[in-house]
């Protein structure tokens, strides 16, 4: 049967077919993907479906009604085997989908008087947005008959990948840079997955797991490399439309380290776009760490030029943004800009998150929010316009992060306490 979706190169516009792919595991274009150490990568492939047959099956109204956080429900725009009734998807259990259900919860929120919608995905099953991609890429080994996965993470797509791996009996093989956070190995070590620790930065995790994995024949998740992490991280527009009533805001910020999350928002606007269910596409805001800002230097200089990175945004810290070329036509196609926030400026919008909002996030997803003041004090958001935030990773992920504006508090005998209150 002829699948209902197609592969397209980012690069070079060359159509293949689903079998042409996958039937060969091309990651990237088979005629101009280059893979290349400490740059961007070269022939990204997309994945583009019948959207005037998809008009035909679903009208506006009736995808509003659909639950947000559950994919599932539209398999018509996911390369997957839809199931027989059109529903689901072959040799997917209906429990093994009720596992991956995501948080998706959209907060009304205001601070000093203006107001804010934020996507929560701290929430999510390994509390990350990194888990979009990871139910993707899983439910598509689960297909195929792969059993084992390997991807290169600083932390949030290899405890994402491992979480989600546990959930549905697949083994996930992680390789990471030596400086991951703590927290963040433990995560990964305690879903059981096999850890490969990296001396060297992230970059040189992701080169290694791809030569090591394509010798073992392991289906590989890292990022923008294989394309279905850009397509599962599309949820994420898909699920503020839902949340938002078809409502979707006029400014959308996006923590951006591989340029993966705002590629695959842009990719679900777009499509709901070509559906003909929204006629505008939200501004994006691409948000950077200053030590960790290649794309903000790409949209200035025209060029790109490695730098290592270095920022205690851990999730967001990439020399070579695999997914640059991506990242830097959603940020000009949607007529966003690209910015870059300090490591104080990250902490404190992290800070005024969890004491006035009461919502713990780590510093990737604080970034974001630290866009948001940034523009808000500049004066550059307007009245009357909505804006929304990314907050992509729970703060417990980094408790590091946390104790560099966290005291520890003194202990006092029961004597001392009382006598402290007593002379208050």
């Amino acid at each position: 049967m002829t699948a209902h979706y197609i592969y397209r190169c980012s690069s070079c516009g060359t159509d293949f077919s689903a079998d042409e792919i996958e039937s060969r595991f091309h990651y990237l274009c088979p005629r101009c993907g280059r893979l290349e150490k400490n740059q961007p990568l070269r022939g990204v492939l997309t994945i583009w479906y019948d959207y005037g047959q998809i008009k035909k099956s679903i009208s506006r109204a009736e995808f509003l009604r659909l639950p947000a956080g559950q994919m599932w429900r539209y398999p018509y725009l996911w390369p997957l085997k839809p199931g027989r009734d059109g529903s689901g998807f072959e040799g997917i259990s209906a429990r093994q989908l009720h596992l991956l259900n995501l948080s998706a919860e959209v907060y009304h929120l205001r601070y000093q008087k203006q107001a804010f919608l934020a996507l929560d995905d701290t929430r999510n099953p390994t509390f990350s947005y990194k888990d979009r991609a990871s139910i993707l890429v899983a439910l598509k080994a689960l297909q195929t008959g792969i059993g084992e996965i390997s991807a290169a993470s600083t932390g949030n797509a290899g405890s994402s990948l491992a979480g989600i791996c546990a959930r549905l009996g697949l083994t996930a093989r992680v390789w990471v840079p030596e400086n991951i956070p703590p927290a963040k190995l433990l995560q990964i070590q305690s879903y059981g997955a096999q850890v490969h620790v990296v001396r060297g930065g992230y970059d040189a995790a992701f080169d290694l797991s791809l030569e090591i994995g394509a010798q073992r024949g392991w289906y590989n998740r890292n990022t923008a490399y294989n394309p279905l992490t850009i397509e599962g991280k599309k949820s994420a527009a898909f699920d503020l439309f839902i949340r938002t009533g078809g409502e979707l805001p006029e400014m959308i910020f996006v923590p951006v380290g591989d340029g993966v999350i705002i590629a695959g928002v842009y990719k679900g606007l777009l499509e709901l776009r070509q559906l003909g269910w929204i006629e505008r596409l939200p501004r994006l805001i691409a948000v950077q760490a200053q030590g960790s800002d290649a794309l903000v230097r790409f949209l200035h200089k025209g060029a790109f030029t490695y730098q290592p990175a270095s920022t205690l945004a851990d999730s967001i810290s990439a020399g070579a943004p695999r997914n640059l070329y991506l990242a830097a036509e959603a940020v000009r196609q949607t007529n966003g800009q690209a910015l870059a926030v300090s490591d104080r400026q990250i902490l404190t919008a992290q800070q005024i998150l969890a004491r006035e909002m009461g919502i713990l996030v780590e510093p990737a997803a604080a970034a974001a929010f630290a866009g948001y003041l940034r523009l808000r004090e500049e004066k550059e958001l307007g009245r009357g316009m909505k804006y929304a935030v990314l907050l992509t990773g729970n703060g417990l992920k980094d408790v590091a992060a946390l104790e560099q504006w966290n005291a520890l508090p003194q202990a006092r005998s029961a004597q001392e306490w009382k006598a402290f209150f007593q002379e208050e």
